[in-house]
């Protein structure tokens, strides 16, 4: 089959693989659509501390954010899974450990990441093998581009959660990127007013075209008591400038990862008694996105720029604009071959 494969920093190209098998407890899936995310963009440029500890290691396969419909059925596996469409989650566990047995398999010291750490293969391809316990069923109603946004959905869908949003309550996230926004929509859901702070012009304007019509840069940013405050960027001074606008007795939530450390002044924590949540992945709010998607109370396929093939992965990940892409922050990459 073929498939994408970084085996170095800035080299990215399409290659015939070996087309994978599924083992016990495995299935095979028919890849329709994967999203590149900032991870990818990570691996490609070489800055992913995984590179850097051992966790991770060239060449590699990236794409975690995917949907497919399942072709084979390994050993153990109910074949009913046969032909059903479906996403999968990311953090694979050893379902062993006190954390797995506790139901934090995404915490689990020996977990494999799909296309992200642990030499597991991930979704650049034309077929992806995972655990058959990984799968979720797609419902119709949600197609394959929301199906590939399940993943980050699932992580946004979490950060709004940790905000504690009641409705009426004004919450300012931090990045309009693709997790900012997604975060926005599902605060918006819960009933909340949402603003938005971003760096560009031409971001803030895009999130106006969803509904949002509070979007700040830092200058204009008005005065206001924010109850919860989201940091969904890789700014190193912004978890502590959460922590300043949000009002006392509120929440931050931080999702987003800077390149180098961040630091908050915790006796600000104590004296403004504010609750810090942080989030690192999507596999508990998998099922509760993926319902909020075929139920229609979000709907986050206007992020998608454009989909492209796989020819077209080193250009996404080097950050090309590509021609005819849209205003949204995320590519999709349909791996099947033409025609």
């Amino acid at each position: 089959m073929r498939a994408a494969v970084v085996t170095a920093p800035g080299e990215c190209s399409v290659r015939e693989v070996p087309a994978p098998q599924a083992g016990v407890g495995e299935v095979v899936v028919d890849v329709e659509r994967v999203g590149v995310c900032g991870t990818d963009v990570e691996f490609f440029t070489g800055e992913m501390a995984y590179l850097h500890d051992g966790q991770a290691r060239f060449p590699m396969r990236l794409g975690h954010e995917w949907a497919g419909v399942v072709r084979a059925v390994g050993g153990g596996v109910d074949p009913a899974w046969l032909g059903r469409r479906v996403m999968g989650d990311t953090m694979l566990g050893d379902g062993t450990c006190r954390r797995c047995l506790r139901g934090h398999q995404h915490v689990c010291a020996g977990r494999q990441e799909v296309g992200i750490r642990g030499g597991r293969p991930g979704a650049l391809a034309e077929q992806i093998a995972v655990p058959a316990t990984s799968l979720h069923e797609l419902p119709d109603g949600v197609d394959p581009v929301l199906g590939a946004l399940v993943e980050p959905g699932g992580n946004a869908l979490r950060a709004a959660q940790a905000a504690n949003l009641a409705p009426g309550d004004r919450v300012l996230v931090l990045g309009p990127g693709t997790i900012g926004l997604l975060t926005a929509m599902f605060a918006r859901a819960a009933g909340a007013e949402v603003h938005l702070l971003g760096g560009t012009a031409e971001s803030l304007a895009f999130a106006r075209t969803l509904g949002f019509g509070h979007a700040w840069t830092e200058p204009d940013l008005p005065d206001l008591p924010f109850d919860a405050v989201v940091d969904a960027t890789n700014a190193a001074y912004l978890p502590a400038r959460a922590l300043d606008l949000v009002e006392p007795a509120g929440r931050v939530v931080y999702i987003g990862l800077a390149g180098s450390p961040s630091h908050i002044d915790t006796r600000r924590l104590a004296l403004k008694d504010v609750t810090a949540v942080g989030v690192l992945s999507a596999s508990p709010g998998l099922a509760a996105t993926i319902a909020a998607y075929a139920a229609g109370q979000v709907d986050p396929r206007p992020l998608v720029a454009a989909t492209v093939g796989l020819d077209q992965v080193g250009a996404v990940l080097a950050g090309e604009r590509l021609p005819g892409a849209g205003p949204g922050p995320k590519f999709h990459i349909d791996p099947r071959p033409a025609g």
